[in-house]
């Protein structure tokens, strides 16, 4: 599902986001955020109410709602990567300093302040550049 390409050992993207873009789209990904994390929980709570049996059908249909909901963000070129379901974390490739960055947006934060490079993760994040923030 994820759009990636990879030339060497370069991960490539099809959609870059500018800060402006990405904070453009953010209110659709916080509506649809919310929706998968509502959903995740559900179904957690479902999976641990049938613990040490077999999953429930309606853990699964919940599933694939998700599923479908982590697609729309696909395919608005971004990606959904909280798979405990707890912080609706979602990163919008960029280029920051000429390089592939990852725009990183927690679900309790209200805007876009934070990047981190491709290959590290939520736990590197480091703050956008301050010409960023002010345009």
């Amino acid at each position: 599902m994820v759009h990636i390409a990879l030339i060497g050992e370069a991960k490539v993207f099809k959609k870059y986001f500018t800060l402006s873009e990405a904070r453009q789209q953010l209110t659709l990904v916080k509506t649809i955020v919310d929706d998968i994390l509502m959903r995740g929980q559900m179904m957690k709570q479902l999976i641990a109410a049938h613990s040490g049996k077999d999953i429930p059908i309606a853990a699964r249909r919940i599933f694939e709602e998700i599923e479908t909901l982590i697609v729309e963000l696909e395919r608005m070129g971004c990606y959904y990567k909280d798979w405990q379901f707890e912080y609706g974390l979602v990163d919008f490739p960029a280029i920051v300093d000429g390089q592939n960055v990852l725009l990183c947006w927690r679900s309790d934060e209200s805007d876009i302040n934070w990047y981190h490079s491709i290959d590290d993760g939520y736990q590197n994040r480091k703050p956008l550049p301050v010409e960023w923030l002010i345009s």
